[in-house]
């Protein structure tokens, strides 16, 4: 299962719910049509996640904001 979930929320309220259900977070992004990307660091974690938030679970394709890794100054 994958550890990626798409959701109609801020930022804030997804961190939040991570953290009330003790779900660790690799990364966070925001999404250009509103929302965020959310990659969990387990799919069990992904799959507590998708159970509590299916409501605002977003479906279909999404828009992604271009991301690029900072250069190391070496």
């Amino acid at each position: 299962m994958s550890r990626v979930v798409l959701l109609a929320l801020s930022e804030a309220d997804v961190l939040a719910h991570c953290a009330k259900a003790e779900v660790g977070v690799s990364t966070i992004e925001r999404l250009l049509g509103g929302g965020v990307r959310l990659v969990c660091s387990s799919s069990r974690g992904a799959a507590t996640i998708r159970q509590k938030l299916h409501r605002h679970l977003i479906e279909g394709v999404v828009t992604r904001e271009r991301h690029r890794p900072a250069k190391p100054l070496w």
